[in-house]
């Protein structure tokens, strides 16, 4: 069976042991997070009635409430937490409880200071921001375990409680006090057992960095090494997945048999959500969960363009192998910046549930009146009052009531995958070219396939994907790996697949150390093609404009390696007078498929145009062809066995399209006709279920 097919929504997904089901509502969740503890006034009565009357069906609660909850170590106090449990119960809305361990009280920073996280710099944190403990510190997890058994205790038995979010946004927080440089050292003394083994793969004979004894081995904090920091990295990512993992069976140990865990993990962030979070291995740290969670914050107005909309969703959905996830935390308003246009809420929502998504929630229900987030506006603001935001969220809210059930649980058959590699970012940011960063090489590639409306999964050296589930997989900066992961994936060209790589793959093996041979390294033989120079460009473009994108998309960014053919075809050819018509980039076939080299960073228009020539020799077709943005179209099946395509206007100008075959707009309950045009007013969105089954491809 293809990706989609062998996971789509889990509605009982298992747990860790196997042993006890847990239960998602089978049909789409819409909620907002909600405390009560912040409210001006006693209004969870009221808050729970205008709710229900814009169709909330589920809140989040109690996770950054930990002081509230245990004003004293031991004495706890659920007064809040039972009054929005009745008040929500009362309405009908389900509740998922949040462990409150991500943000600490202030009596346990000052009976364990030691708990306050050391970071590179050597000072501890002061009390005051969220998140700022270390999260293996055995006081910290004491307390945290102390909180989480009494609240899920308290609270599982109740009717309205479904699942529970586990912490909040968890990371490493740069935690690397003296704990932490010890836990590494006993983990690199088991993966190492030999120092001479280690000096050799991270290269510490370099000044003088050499390590003779254990007992020498330095703090990670003024490491001039990438090999061991980005080791460190790959350790702090690991006390994120241990955390979560800790969690979850202290939470399923205690839970009511049925409800699920979640976490509501991020992404990198460029003043909003942007790209693979550096600090999280979510493949990894999924694994634990019943059901994957995302918290999703983009640009609106002018610049909403759905595209971190899809990205975050496709890595959400892409955690656990094509299964459903939730979108625990997305703007109503958000930044004053943020506000949306009419029409535009609505527009972004129906956009979570075109990626997947089981659950759209906003953070959250009413705006704070006080502390670092008083400008973070919720569906109301501080008036607690009706507004033009809560309005069309009824409209939502009516909408999912009555469609909820059809379009839960759509899978999809992507057949292109990005490969991402948190091993490589590290590496990659280490040495950043041109002061550039890994995500700004791997969006630019996302956005186009975005933008022309071929729907992809997004893999990574821990996902369970399926190489060959693929026709076409864009290798992204891939600087640090091992011979056997460049192995698996050039063995998927060599069986038949369409394999891209960019500039700086293959570089370094996977302790980031340069490799001794032909560059790139593993990547040469495939991609018939080697190099040994490059240079950061200055007033270099492509020989003859070969991809129409006239003289000043035309120029090439950030990178450029200067490629010799050896079985490889020459695509494009660099432009200088001082480097004359060297390779820039080669295709090259490679047992019964093609690995495809791109030497340089090119210009989004250029990016645009390569991937379309790679869509088409893959045979890949978009989700509609001939549409691209700013109309998105993105679908699966649903669980009738029916396709379905989200029509998404990103544009403030009404738009026309044309439905290539029959079937029904479900929101406005009309029939369409084969080849019948649809209009989209500004910002807006249908919902076609499609008659039959539309024609793809099977899997290898």
């Amino acid at each position: 069976m293809g990706i989609g097919i062998r996971m789509g929504l889990l509605a009982a997904a298992l747990t860790m042991s196997g042993a006890t089901r847990a239960q998602l509502p089978d049909t789409i969740l819409y909620g907002v997070a909600y405390y009560d503890e912040y409210t001006p006034v006693d209004r969870v009565d009221e808050d729970a009635r205008m709710m229900k009357a814009a169709g909330i069906s589920v809140v989040r609660i109690a996770e950054s409430t930990w002081g509230t909850l245990e004003p004293q170590p031991g004495v706890f106090d659920f007064r809040h937490v039972d009054r929005m449990l009745a008040a929500m119960h009362r309405q009908g809305i389900k509740v998922i409880v949040g462990t409150p361990t991500y943000a600490i009280p202030t009596w346990l920073a000052r009976q364990h200071p030691n708990v306050l996280v050391v970071q590179p710099n050597g000072v501890r944190a002061q009390y005051g921001p969220r998140q700022n403990m270390d999260i293996s510190d055995p006081d910290y997890r004491a307390a945290a375990e102390r909180v989480i058994v009494a609240l899920v205790d308290h609270v599982k038995d109740h009717p309205a409680v479904i699942g529970y979010q586990l912490d909040n946004e968890t990371k490493a927080y740069n935690t690397s006090g003296p704990n932490v440089q010890a836990a590494f050292v006993a983990e690199m003394k088991r993966k190492w057992p030999s120092l001479d083994a280690l000096n050799a793969a991270w290269g510490l004979n370099y000044w003088s960095n050499r390590i003779t004894r254990w007992e020498d081995f330095p703090s990670t904090n003024a490491s001039i090494n990438a090999s061991m920091s980005n080791a460190f990295a790959e350790f702090q990512r690991g006390l994120v997945t241990d955390f979560l993992t800790w969690q979850a069976k202290l939470v399923r140990a205690h839970a009511k048999p049925g409800q699920f865990m979640t976490q509501n993990f991020d992404l990198g962030w460029r003043g909003h959500s942007y790209g693979i979070q550096p600090e999280v291995d979510h493949w990894k740290s999924a694994r634990p969960l019943d059901i994957a969670g995302i918290d999703i914050y983009h640009p609106s107005q002018d610049l909403l363009t759905g595209t971190e909309i899809a990205f975050g969703g496709d890595v959400s959905r892409s955690m656990r192998n094509g299964q459903n996830y939730l979108v625990l935390e997305t703007e109503a308003q958000g930044f004053p910046n943020w506000t949306p246009y009419p029409g535009q809420l609505r527009l972004q929502a129906f956009s979570h549930l075109a990626s997947g998504a089981q659950m759209v929630e906003y953070w959250h229900w009413a705006t704070t009146a006080n502390a670092i987030e008083t400008y973070w506006r919720g569906l109301l603001t501080q008036d607690y009052k009706p507004n033009p935001v809560y309005d069309e969220a009824s409209t939502i809210g009516a909408e999912l009531k009555r469609l909820g059930p059809k379009l839960a649980g759509m899978t999809k058959h992507n057949r292109v995958a990005i490969y991402v590699s948190n091993r490589a970012l590290s590496a990659f940011d280490a040495f950043r070219p041109s002061g550039v960063d890994y995500n700004q090489v791997v969006r630019p590639f996302y956005d186009a396939f975005y933008r022309m409306n071929v729907e992809m999964d997004i893999v990574s050296p821990d996902s369970t994907a399926r190489l060959d589930d693929y026709d076409l997989i864009v290798v992204p900066a891939l600087y640090a790996a091992s011979d056997a992961e460049i192995g698996r994936l050039n063995d998927y060209a060599r069986r038949g697949g369409h394999l891209l790589y960019t500039f700086k793959s293959g570089f370094a093996d996977e302790n980031t150390k340069v490799r001794y041979a032909t560059q790139p390294g593993a990547i040469a033989e495939a991609a018939g093609v080697r190099y040994q120079l490059f240079a950061t460009p200055e007033n270099v473009s492509l020989d003859g404009d070969p991809f129409g994108v006239g003289p000043g998309d035309n120029r090439i960014r950030w990178w450029m390696e200067m490629l010799t053919p050896t079985t490889a075809k020459v695509v494009a050819r660099y432009s200088h007078p001082s480097w004359p018509a060297g390779a820039a980039m080669t295709r090259n076939a490679w047992g019964k498929g093609e690995v495809t080299y791109v030497g340089f960073m090119p210009s989004d228009a250029m990016v645009e145009k390569i991937v379309a020539g790679e869509v088409a020799r893959a045979g890949v077709q978009p989700t509609m062809p001939g549409v691209r943005y700013p109309i998105i179209v993105r679908g699966g099946t649903l669980k009738d066995g029916k396709d379905v395509r989200y029509i998404l206007n990103y544009s403030a100008t009404a738009q026309q399209v044309t439905v290539p075959g029959g079937g029904t707009e479900l929101l406005g309950g009309r029939t369409i006709t084969a080849g019948q045009r649809i209009a989209l007013p500004a910002w807006g969105v249908a919902i076609v279920e499609q008659e039959g089954k539309l024609a793809r491809r099977e899997p290898k």
